[in-house]
């Protein structure tokens, strides 16, 4: 936007003018610190880069906690947070609901009423949802164990990634678990949604109900594996921040992404994993804002070239523009494409047919497929794919 206030910077020095009182008495909880905030997508790119270390993602979540607590909040948001807890029975409604995208008109409507893009497609909620009765049952002579953690959005609108995720680790002779609660309530849930909408009382409900969940594979040693960069590095980042503690500390330590999990093993020697050839000659990489903030990217990269003679390369890009729900709410399209077509959207139409676009967060490859018209997959169907 070339303005000031949009930058780290400018929303940091908003945020100091107005809780030192010097924007007034009601700068807390005006429309202009709103607005300011409103195109903070989250990256945690300021957490990495920032030489003070400044994490506006956080901020931006506790002002948003503060803001709401006098107005009231909008049911888009309430919609958007609330996602992981009705998405159970929304998943057995999927015919129903996916119509949003296939009446003429009810796109639309949608923006009209709750303020989704029309010009955006939603993601398709699927039927065959992922299941915790699918992980095979231990083998007698089992010894290398794993948690998977299912996260909302691959359990009820992408469950092959999950799939493929249950098949490579089975084939490189792991035991896999299910994070499911113990009294057998609703799944488990990171929190992520709520935190995004400022709901942060909600968010550290879900992180106690979690940690509950994988105390006993974290006292045993068992890693916690997440597909989800947002999701699993969330384990890492804000389940410390809402729930401080040993058992936060304890659990950030055993948590991993798909793609560090498989590095750690095969340098350790563990890994027996039978790859061929890929169908793919080469794959291009885009990189979650997550895993670019927490410095994962290398595993991504790692874990590709397990593939033998898969030539791998990245796409210099900043954050996709879609950032979770950002790129779906009508007031932000238009910011939300520009962003994309800064690096990401050309490097991904100027790529060879043969070429394999990888990316591991949902919301980049839902803005990959809009902008793109490219399917982009996560690395766990490149390994799958592969065995």
């Amino acid at each position: 936007t070339r303005d000031e206030r949009h930058v780290t910077r400018g929303r940091a020095n908003s945020l100091r003018l107005a809780l030192s009182g010097q924007l007034g008495p009601d700068a807390l909880e005006s429309k202009e610190l709103y607005d300011t905030l409103a195109l903070c997508v989250s990256c945690k790119g300021c957490k990495r880069e920032c030489p003070t270390g400044v994490d506006m993602a956080a901020m931006k979540a506790e002002f948003l906690y503060q803001h709401h607590r006098r107005r009231p909040r909008p049911l888009r948001d309430q919609l958007i947070a609330r996602l992981p807890r009705y998405a159970p029975i929304a998943a057995r409604l999927a015919p129903l609901l996916n119509l949003r995208d296939r009446i003429p008109g009810l796109a639309a409507l949608s923006e009209r009423l709750l303020g989704f893009a029309a010009r955006r497609s939603l993601p398709q909620w699927r039927r065959d949802f992922f299941r915790a009765t699918e992980l095979p049952p231990p083998a007698a002579n089992a010894t290398k164990d794993v948690v998977l953690f299912a996260d909302t959005f691959n359990t009820y609108f992408e469950p092959e990634n999950l799939r493929a995720a249950l098949r490579v680790l089975t084939a490189a002779g792991y035991t896999v678990h299910a994070a499911t609660p113990a009294d057998g309530s609703r799944p488990l849930c990171c929190g992520r949604t709520f935190v995004a909408t400022g709901m942060l009382d909600e968010a550290r409900a879900e992180a106690r109900r979690t940690l509950d969940a994988l105390a006993p594979f974290v006292a045993r040693g068992v890693p916690i594996v997440g597909l989800e960069p947002s999701c699993l590095l969330g384990l890492r980042d804000e389940f410390r921040t809402l729930v401080p503690g040993a058992a936060s500390a304890a659990l950030a330590a055993a948590a991993l992404t798909f793609e560090e999990f498989l590095v750690r093993e095969h340098s350790a020697g563990r890994l027996t994993l039978p790859l061929r050839r890929s169908r793919h000659a080469r794959a291009l990489v885009h990189g979650h804002c997550h895993q670019k903030a927490f410095g994962v990217m290398p595993a991504v990269i790692a874990a590709l070239k397990l593939v033998p003679e898969l030539q791998v390369s990245t796409i210099a890009s900043s954050c996709c523009g879609m950032a979770g729900a950002f790129g779906y709410q009508a007031e932000h399209v238009d910011v939300s494409l520009k962003m994309a077509e800064a690096d990401l959207l050309p490097a991904v139409r100027a790529a060879a047919p043969d070429t394999v676009i990888v990316a591991d967060g949902t919301s980049c490859r839902h803005q990959i497929h809009d902008g793109a018209a490219r399917t982009a997959v996560h690395v766990a169907r490149v390994l799958a794919d592969a065995l």
